[in-house]
């Protein structure tokens, strides 16, 4: 069995990507790392370059502006990235650079990529996840964050990115998949009220149209309000070891009081159903699982 990881990066200096954190965290899973660099104005190569390992086979590409509406951009350059992967490789690991795998679930990983490897109706592993917000000690748990998404896929090159590159389908057809118990753990909502509201800024031009709107928010202070949530708990659990020395280094602090939960009365109760059940009814699903 061999896996190969794919992983698109542009701007990882400015933005503070942990792009590092991000690749080194599936190295052990994986028998090659593609890494498709944009056409950067920092030192991003030179980052991924700083990664000791002969597994990390680094590819550019220039982004076109003109695919910016819905982010669409994101799934050309991810799925340029899928092409360049290994054609012998029977599995491809996706992982995008705000994103990192505890070590807990390599062997969980490993032994669905086994389990599920000749089984052609799954063509892909649905992982959990957790989202961090404002610090590293706080995740949210409403419906405003996605619960599950596809980070495995088959190497079959019919699959493609969807929208965004937030998962994965073969044309219009949701793809299916297995779960699997493993999380990944997202850290794109980490960063100082500052430079948060630079990186929303930098980042938006791959979203938004040339709009007054947007314009008034390019414009906008740059310091970020982290008290516009529903509902955070607090982690108490472990980071990767990969993320101990940029959780260690957090420079600044943020007040914030979890106790309160900003919901209308339908997402309250959304809310309180999903905490008793587990269930997430009305949910957006970009995948169907395989029985």
């Amino acid at each position: 069995m061999k896996i190969s990881g794919f992983t698109i990066i542009k701007n990882a200096v400015i933005n503070d990507y942990p792009i590092v954190e991000a690749i080194t965290s599936i190295l052990p899973v994986v028998d090659e790392m593609i890494v498709l660099v944009g056409d950067c104005d920092d030192d991003t190569e030179e980052l991924v370059r700083s990664i000791n390992s002969n597994k990390i086979k680094i590819h550019h590409s220039v982004w076109d502006q003109s695919l910016r509406h819905g982010g669409k951009v994101l799934a050309v350059e991810t799925d340029k990235a899928f092409q360049l992967i290994d054609p012998a490789s029977d599995w491809a690991f996706y992982i995008q650079a705000d994103e990192v795998v505890h070590e807990q679930y390599y062997p969980a990983i490993i032994e669905a990529c086994k389990k599920y490897k000749d089984d052609m109706r799954v063509q892909g592993l649905l992982f959990k996840y957790l989202h961090f917000y404002g610090t590293y000690d706080y995740v949210g748990d409403s419906r405003k964050w996605y619960n599950r998404e596809i980070r495995i896929i088959r190497n079959n090159k019919a699959i493609t990115a969807y929208r965004d590159a937030q998962g994965f389908r073969i044309g219009t057809t949701k793809l299916p998949v297995k779960p699997i118990d493993a999380y990944v753990y997202h850290y794109g909502w980490v960063k100082s009220p500052k430079l948060m509201k630079q990186k929303m800024k930098n980042v938006s031009r791959f979203w938004n149209d040339d709009t007054d709107e947007w314009q008034q928010f390019l414009a906008s202070e740059d310091v970020f309000n982290y008290d516009d949530f529903d509902s955070l708990q607090k982690f108490t659990a472990t980071h990767p070891s990969v993320m101990q020395k940029r959780v260690a280094e957090q420079n600044w602090r943020l007040n914030i009081d979890i106790s309160k939960k900003h919901f209308d009365l339908k997402d309250r109760f959304l809310y309180w159903f999903e905490r008793k059940t587990g269930i997430r009814p009305f949910d957006f699903k970009n995948y169907t699982i395989v029985k």
